[in-house]
């Protein structure tokens, strides 16, 4: 009976060691499309009054976890009745954050201006909450697409192994994305209030005031960073998805390093998702108009 035990705790200690093998291989696979998703959430916790952050990024942290127990199943039930649809699945999320990043990119080198972020702020404690509520759905809503890609990705980088690792697997990832990327959201967006803090602390002189003031500069310099690599990160994700779920596009140019070709799909791929869209967002109020 006791060498049972011990062979049952030796399978489970096995099966561990091959998820923590396949999850690491997996958030390595998702690490582009969770630097773009800390920096649009840190871009969208912010803007609110001080005492409101932390509680509009757990409302948001709340419907990310739900997002994740939506999607995780529904990709498990995909993968095991209708596997086919798993690569396409992923060619068509490649295809949107190829359009997302070059979108970004013409954004900035055409120096469009953004429209600036909307201050949910108010004297009293209770702020404005429709609008509030309005910019939590939006950042969830971005979450539930982003969230699909991962999940979607990491169950890809173990079609190979068992159900059960598959499944563990993709939990674990899931469970690390939300985690680690709203507790950094989390750290980030209060830089500017514990330097305001130190500042104030140290009447306005010595090392904690220089460190308060070091916080509250960065916050802006570090937010336009992560955009800038998950800009990056994004095309490299989607060209990588393209190369590795194509055939034409895997065998294509050879002898160029795979990170320039990968970042090559995603550019063209995201120019001609820009047209196209562009496209149909104006022939849709024209077709209104008609009517």
């Amino acid at each position: 009976m006791a060498s049972g035990f011990f062979a049952i705790m030796d399978d489970i200690a096995a099966l561990m060691d091959d998820v923590a093998v396949a999850s690491k291989v997996a958030t390595q696979k998702t690490a582009g499309i969770l630097g773009d998703d800390l920096a649009v959430n840190a871009e969208k916790a912010t803007g609110f009054l001080s005492s409101r952050e932390l509680p509009v990024l757990w409302a948001i942290t709340k419907g990310s976890f739900l997002n994740k127990v939506i999607i995780v199943p529904i990709a498990i039930l995909l993968n095991i009745f209708f596997p086919v649809i798993i690569k396409y699945i992923l060619i068509a999320g490649g295809c949107y954050l190829a359009y997302e990043g070059v979108e970004k990119i013409i954004e900035y080198v055409f120096h469009k201006k953004k429209e600036k972020p909307e201050v949910v702020e108010n004297q009293n404690e209770s702020s404005n909450p429709e609008a509030e509520k309005a910019k939590i759905k939006s950042a969830i809503t971005t979450d539930f697409i982003l969230s699909i890609e991962i999940v979607i990705i990491a169950l890809g980088a173990v079609l190979n192994k068992p159900l059960t690792i598959q499944i563990l697997t993709v939990c674990v990832v899931a469970i690390l994305a939300t985690v680690g990327v709203y507790g950094i959201v989390a750290l980030i967006v209060r830089m500017d209030d514990a330097g305001y803090k130190l500042i104030k602390h140290s009447n306005n002189k010595g090392f904690l005031t220089k460190l308060g003031r070091l916080l509250v500069q960065a916050l802006p310099v570090i937010i336009r960073i992560l955009a800038v690599v998950g800009t990056i990160a994004l095309l490299l994700v989607s060209g990588g998805i393209f190369a590795h779920n194509i055939d034409v596009l895997h065998h294509f140019l050879p002898e160029i390093p795979s990170m320039i070709k990968e970042l090559l799909f995603g550019i063209v791929v995201g120019l001609i998702m820009v047209v196209i869209i562009t496209g149909v967002k104006k022939m849709i109020p024209s077709k209104v108009k008609t009517h």
